[in-house]
C-alpha cells in the first residue's frame, strides 16, 4: 500500500498537481506534553488537524478536527492562534496521486489534565509526548518546524 509522503525544503519533492491545501493543526499541551497522532496513512506522528472545509472558519475547522480525531471537545476560549505556515516547499503527496502545497494555520490549546482519548479511523494511536520523547520519534516533515517553533 502506498503511503502519504511529506516534504519540506526538499528539492526532490514532487510538484503540486492540485490547488493549495489549506488546513489547520493544533498543539494540544497537557502537563508539558504534546498530543500527537500516529497516522494511519503513513508511519509518521503528527499534530492533530486536517483540511478546512469550504463552509467553516479556521477556529471551527480545528475544533471539528480535534473532536473527530481525539474525542476532545474544545471551546473557543481554550484555543489560541500560534502561527501560519505557508512556505511553498511544504508539499504533501497522497496515495491517490494528489500532490498539494500545504498551507497550515496552527493553534495551541493548553489543558490542565490529560484527557481521555479516542482514536479515529485515521489514527493508529494517540499519545502525549515530552520534548525529549518527540526528538526520538518520526514526525511528518510538514509538522517538524511547527514543533521546533513551539519549543524555541
Amino acid at each position: 500500500m502506498k503511503q502519504t509522503s511529506f516534504y519540506y525544503n526538499d528539492s526532490d519533492a514532487p510538484k503540486p498537481n492540485k490547488p493549495n491545501h489549506v488546513g489547520t493543526c493544533i498543539l494540544i499541551v497537557a502537563k508539558e506534553k504534546i498530543l500527537l497522532d500516529h497516522r494511519m496513512d503513513c508511519d509518521f506522528w503528527g499534530l492533530i488537524g486536517g483540511a478546512l472545509e469550504l463552509d467553516e472558519t479556521f477556529l471551527n475547522g480545528i475544533k471539528r478536527e480535534v473532536a473527530e480525531e481525539t474525542n476532545i471537545i474544545l471551546d473557543d476560549e481554550q484555543i489560541k492562534f500560534f502561527k501560519i505556515y505557508d512556505d511553498p516547499s511544504r508539499i504533501i503527496a497522497y496515495p491517490d496521486g494528489n500532490i498539494v502545497r500545504s498551507i497550515t494555520i496552527s493553534f495551541i490549546a493548553k489543558l490542565n489534565f490529560i484527557p481521555k482519548l479516542k482514536c479515529s479511523e485515521e489514527s493508529r494511536e494517540l499519545r502525549f509526548f515530552s520534548k525529549d520523547e518527540i526528538d526520538s520519534i518520526s514526525i511528518a516533515k510538514t509538522h517538524q518546524q511547527i514543533l521546533k517553533d513551539y519549543y524555541l
